[in-house]
């Protein structure tokens, strides 16, 4: 199954050429295509909820850009993402665990109306392991919404506005599956367009959305189907499977390997950055 056109937006449009997400990598030659500036990458960093990039030209003259999309790599148009996750390891001083720069003395704020919902328990628990600094620098709430049979019903019920928005986090959102014509269908609330905002990852459970690599093996093994997928999972690791318990206490020990945002994937990282910006643009 090909993933290339799932991901955010109203659903009900028509479907666009996706244009290919590039990780950002020291040296790479990128140009800005609104100013034409064409420079070699000599820094990125996360500041302020935005991940940026710092080109230096010929001449030895720095800009720096948003990352997302206006770039050319070969002349090519790309989605320049961030930097590709390295190697497992502690979160370095002065950042939190999503990468931003760590703000000293910050309180957290008052909790805004506006919410970011996830599918589940395990989906809000990982959210928050990695983003839940910034999300309470940001005063935003994570909900699990225990499925999205309903989330038309519940969108109506939350009566999104501006001031007060939803992102919402969609596991398996890719095109025709059955998550895809829910989320369609909930984007036709009136009131929805523009406050409500639903993306997802392409991942059967948020448990995939640890890098293989993070656990130490070289990819997640293949359940088969009419086989409960983190029953599947434990069992192929060895682990206990029978109970609810069992699951819960194999989430435990998957979720504590996760340190930092470098331990994701980045499909699901490039999801969760873009539900916190428009939960907290101007």
């Amino acid at each position: 199954m090909s993933y290339d056109n799932w991901g955010p937006g109203a659903l009900s449009a028509p479907a666009k050429r996706v244009l290919p997400e590039v990780p950002a990598e020291r040296g790479m030659v990128l140009e800005d295509v609104q100013s034409g500036w064409v420079g070699a990458v000599v820094r990125i960093e996360k500041s302020g909820g935005m991940h940026i990039v710092a080109l230096e030209d010929r001449h030895g003259r720095t800009k720096s850009f948003q990352l997302g999309f206006g770039f050319l790599l070969d002349g090519q148009p790309v989605k320049l993402l961030p930097p590709a996750p390295r190697a497992n390891g502690p979160v370095p001083a002065g950042r939190t665990a999503s990468g931003s720069v760590k703000v000293a003395g910050q309180r957290a704020q008052v909790a805004k109306a506006s919410r970011i919902w996830v599918e589940g328990k395990h989906d809000a628990e990982l959210v928050e392991k990695v983003w839940g600094d910034d999300l309470r620098v940001e005063g935003i709430v994570v909900e699990p919404l225990h499925g999205v049979d309903d989330l038309k019903a519940a969108i109506a019920d939350f009566s999104p506005g501006p001031g007060r928005k939803l992102g919402i986090l969609v596991d398996h959102l890719v095109p025709d599956s059955k998550e895809w014509r829910i989320a369609a269908e909930a984007m036709t609330l009136p009131g929805a367009a523009g406050n409500v905002l639903i993306v997802g990852h392409p991942y059967v459970d948020v448990w995939q959305a640890i890098r293989p690599k993070t656990l130490g093996i070289e990819r997640w093994p293949d359940i088969p189907r009419g086989t409960d997928w983190k029953t599947g999972i434990l069992k192929a690791f060895g682990w206990p499977h029978s109970t609810a318990e069992d699951i819960g206490l194999g989430w435990q020990k998957l979720l504590g390997a996760v340190r930092s945002y470098a331990d994701l994937e980045a499909s699901m990282l490039g999801r969760v950055e873009e539900v916190i910006d428009f939960l907290t643009a101007p």
